[in-house]
């Protein structure tokens, strides 16, 4: 994670009228530090650092944070398995993952664990700003340095080992709808089709995608180049 505030004015403008209650969690002391002091001076409330997964479930049950900015990876018990444990104690916070790790797999885990985003650690602060100030339950957030190093939708060369599937124009325009977050029935509706046509266009994008589930195939796509991620 890039720690130079890099324009302190467009920082000002992206934290401006919200301030939520931050608790960092990171093993990392000195990186903890850091990222407390950076947040305090675009605006945010920092409420404490946590150094392992037992101190964050403790500190969030007794503080009740808005958010918690929580690293994957942790000594003794990972920060997957400490955001399980913490959505129960502290069911009202939204847990923001920072991770290394790009492959979409880890963005799902951590949606599947109780996250709400999902921040690399190589970002910028200016995204890492912008995503706790907009993250809310009942969504998955993915800031778009996550897949900043795939090129355009289009002319992006396949990954090793994988196939790129070919799409339908009408599959292509259901995976772009499940891209913006849209429903299957929303998705039907848009595109002036019924709504078991339109499950049947999302299962096909599942098998042809090798996955179970929107978020899965909507990380996927954005992995093989089918799909831009995410404006932030």
């Amino acid at each position: 994670m890039t720690l130079t505030l890099d324009r302190p004015d467009q920082l000002a403008r992206t934290t401006a009228g919200s301030a939520p209650r931050v608790l960092i969690v990171d093993d990392h002391r000195t990186f903890a530090e850091l990222l407390s002091g950076a947040l305090q001076a675009a605006g945010m409330e920092v409420v404490g650092t946590a150094h392992s997964a037992a101190q964050a479930v403790a500190m969030a049950q007794d503080v009740q944070p808005d958010v918690v900015v929580m690293d994957i990876q942790m000594p003794r018990q990972d920060g997957l398995s400490a955001t399980r444990r913490l959505r129960e104690v502290a069911p009202t916070t939204v847990v923001a993952v920072v991770s290394d790790h790009r492959d979409p797999e880890w963005v799902v885990r951590a949606s599947q664990a109780g996250a709400s985003a999902f921040i690399p650690k190589e970002g910028s602060l200016a995204e890492m700003i912008d995503v706790l100030t907009r993250v809310r339950h009942g969504q998955m957030l993915i800031a778009p340095s996550t897949f900043a190093t795939a090129p355009t939708a289009g002319n992006r060369p396949a990954p090793v080992d994988e196939v790129v599937p070919r799409l339908t124009r009408r599959e292509q325009e259901v995976l772009d709808c499940l891209g913006r977050g849209m429903h299957v029935k929303a998705i039907a509706r848009v595109l002036g089709i019924t709504l078991e046509t339109c499950r049947g266009y999302a299962k096909s994008l599942h098998a042809k995608l090798g996955v179970h589930s929107q978020l899965e195939a909507v990380v996927k796509a954005q992995h093989l180049g089918l799909l831009l991620p995410a404006a932030a």
